[in-house]
C-alpha cells in the first residue's frame, strides 16, 4: 500500500508539474490567442493588440486582483480591432469613391415611424477598386434640420469592404442619411502603437518650489526612468502618477500641474493618412437618394465665486430656497487645461468616497478626453477605482442617484487624432459602459446626442446639445410619475 501511494503522489507531482507548465505557457502567448466575435453570421477574428507585458518597464502599473485582471484582459479583447498593415494611400479607404445606398422598405412599402431604415455602404479606395476587407471607422446619423432631429446608425462591418448602417426611424417627415469615414482601418495600428510606445507624447509640468528656489520638472502617469523620479501615486487609489525629481529641491516641494507640451512623433507615411478633407473625417456620397420621407406611424401599431482657475474648478451654486448644492471640479491627472493648484487635484473616486449619499445626492461624472494618449490599461483601471467607489456608495447609500455622462465626437485635425482621436474616445466608450454594467447607474449617451444633431461636433458640445443632456440628467432626478 505505501509503494502504491508512493507512485500515487510521483503521479501526482508529474501531473501538477505539466499543468504548470502548460499555464505558464498559456499566460506567456495569450496576445497571440484569437477570440470569434459573430457579427450577421460573418465570423469575425481580430487580434488582440495587448500584450499583458507591454509598458512594464516604462509605465508603473499597480498589481490587480485575479478578478480585476481577467475583467482587464476581457476588455481589451472587446475592443480588439482587426489589424491591417500599413500600405500606401491609394489602396487605403477613400470616401470620394465610396458611397451609401438606401435600402428599399420591408415589403416595398414606404417607412412609417417606428420602422428601421437600412443602409448598405461600399467602401473603394483612391484608384476606385472595391475594399476586400473591413474596419475603417464610420459613424451614420439620421437628421432632420429643420424640426431639430436626429438619431444614431448603428454600423455593423462585414469585413469584406462592405458595411451596413440601421436607423430607427423616430420621426415623421423628411429624413437626410449622413455617413462618415472617420479613420480608414490603416489608422487603427498607428494609434495603437502610439498610446502604446509613446504615451507621454502630451506630457505635462509642475512648479516645484521652495523659497526663492524654484524648479520645473516634467510629469506624467507614464514617465522613462532617465533620471529619479517623484512619485505622487494616490495612496487610496493607487491612479500613478510621477514627475522627475527636481535637481535642488524635494518632492515636498511641488506647488502645481499644468499642461506641458505635445510631441508629434508620427512618419511622413503615416501623416498622408490623417488629411482633413480627404480621408478624415470626411462624409460620403450617396449612389442615390440620400433622404426618405416616413409616414407618421401607422394605427393599431401601439455661483459662490471661489476664484477657481477657468475650467478646471471648483465650482459652487447654491439654492437657498430650495435647499439645492451643486459642486463641481475636474478629475484628477492627466489634465490638460490651465494650470491647477496641486492641492485642488482629486481623483473622482477619493470624492465619491466622501460623499454620505442618499435620496437627496445626485453624482455626475464623466472622464475619458484626457486619456486618449495612454494605453487603454490605464483608462481601464481609473475606471475599475472609480467602480469600487461606487460599489462602495451604493451599498452604504442605496439610494443615491449615479449618472455618468459618456464622451462623444469632436472636431479632428492631425493633432487631435493623434492624441484624442474619436475612435478612441469610441474605444473608452464601450469600455466605460462594459465596466458599469450591472451596476444601479444611468447613463448620458453624449456620443449619441452628438452625433445625431446637425451641430458641428466639438470636444465640447453647442448649448443645444448640452441643453438636451441636461434634460436626460432631469429625467433621472425628476421622473415623471406612472413612469
Amino acid at each position: 500500500m505505501k509503494a502504491r501511494a508512493c507512485i500515487r503522489k510521483e503521479y501526482g507531482v508529474i501531473f501538477l508539474s505539466l499543468a504548470l507548465f502548460v499555464l505558464i505557457y498559456v499566460l506567456r502567448n495569450m496576445d497571440v490567442l484569437e477570440f470569434p466575435h459573430k457579427v450577421n453570421s460573418i465570423i469575425i477574428v481580430p487580434r488582440v493588440f495587448t500584450d499583458p507585458d507591454m509598458n512594464r518597464s516604462f509605465c508603473n502599473f499597480q498589481p490587480l486582483s485575479r478578478e480585476e485582471a481577467l475583467e482587464e484582459r476581457f476588455l481589451l479583447d472587446s475592443i480588439a480591432w482587426p489589424e491591417t498593415p500599413l500600405v500606401s494611400l491609394e489602396q487605403t479607404s477613400d470616401p470620394a469613391h465610396s458611397n451609401f445606398t438606401i435600402l428599399p422598405a420591408r415589403g416595398g412599402g414606404q417607412w412609417h415611424v417606428g420602422d428601421q431604415l437600412e443602409v448598405m455602404i461600399q467602401m473603394s479606395d483612391f484608384k476606385g477598386r472595391p475594399r476586400k476587407s473591413g474596419g475603417d471607422f464610420l459613424l451614420a446619423r439620421l437628421h432632420n434640420r429643420k424640426i431639430g432631429a436626429g438619431v444614431v446608425g448603428q454600423v455593423v462591418d462585414h469585413l469584406n469592404g462592405s458595411y451596413s448602417a440601421v436607423f430607427s426611424l423616430l420621426w415623421d417627415g423628411g429624413a437626410q442619411v449622413e455617413v462618415t469615414l472617420v479613420h480608414p482601418v490603416e489608422v487603427i495600428p498607428v494609434l495603437n502603437r502610439l498610446n502604446s510606445e509613446q504615451p507621454d507624447r502630451i506630457y505635462f509640468n509642475s512648479l516645484f518650489r521652495s523659497g526663492s528656489v524654484s524648479e520645473t520638472s516634467i510629469c506624467n502617469v507614464c514617465l522613462h526612468p532617465t533620471q529619479p523620479l517623484c512619485n505622487f501615486t494616490d495612496v487610496r487609489t493607487g491612479e500613478p502618477w510621477f514627475c522627475y525629481k527636481p535637481k535642488s529641491l524635494s518632492c515636498d516641494a511641488r506647488v502645481n500641474h499644468a499642461m506641458g507640451s505635445y510631441k508629434e512623433n508620427i512618419k511622413a507615411e503615416e501623416k498622408k493618412l490623417f488629411q482633413s478633407g480627404v480621408n478624415l473625417k470626411v462624409y460620403m456620397r450617396s449612389s442615390g437618394p440620400a433622404s426618405v420621407t416616413v409616414l407618421p406611424q401607422k394605427e393599431d401599431l401601439k455661483e459662490f465665486d471661489l476664484h477657481s482657475p477657468e475650467k478646471a474648478g471648483p465650482y459652487m451654486s447654491l439654492d437657498y430656497a430650495n435647499n439645492i448644492l451643486l459642486t463641481s471640479r475636474f478629475h484628477g491627472p492627466p489634465i490638460r487645461i490651465v494650470v491647477v493648484s496641486a492641492s485642488q487635484l482629486r481623483y473622482i473616486a477619493n470624492e465619491i468616497d466622501g460623499l454620505i449619499g442618499g435620496t437627496n445626492t445626485v453624482v455626475v461624472f464623466g472622464i475619458w478626453a484626457h486619456f486618449g494618449t495612454f494605453p487603454m490599461e490605464i483608462y481601464i483601471r481609473r475606471l475599475q477605482s472609480i467602480r469600487r467607489a461606487v460599489v462602495r456608495l451604493l451599498d452604504r447609500a442605496p439610494g443615491t442617484l449615479v449618472v455618468i455622462r459618456t464622451g462623444n465626437p469632436k472636431a479632428l485635425s492631425l493633432t487631435i487624432s493623434l492624441t484624442n482621436s474619436d475612435w478612441h474616445s469610441w474605444q473608452c466608450n464601450k469600455v466605460l459602459r462594459a465596466v458599469f454594467k450591472g451596476l444601479n447607474v444611468h447613463l448620458i449617451d453624449a456620443w449619441e446626442m452628438t452625433l445625431a444633431h446637425h451641430l458641428p461636433h466639438d470636444l465640447h458640445p453647442a448649448p443645444p446639445i448640452i441643453k438636451n443632456m441636461v434634460n436626460v440628467l432631469l429625467s433621472y432626478m425628476c421622473p415623471q410619475k406612472g413612469v
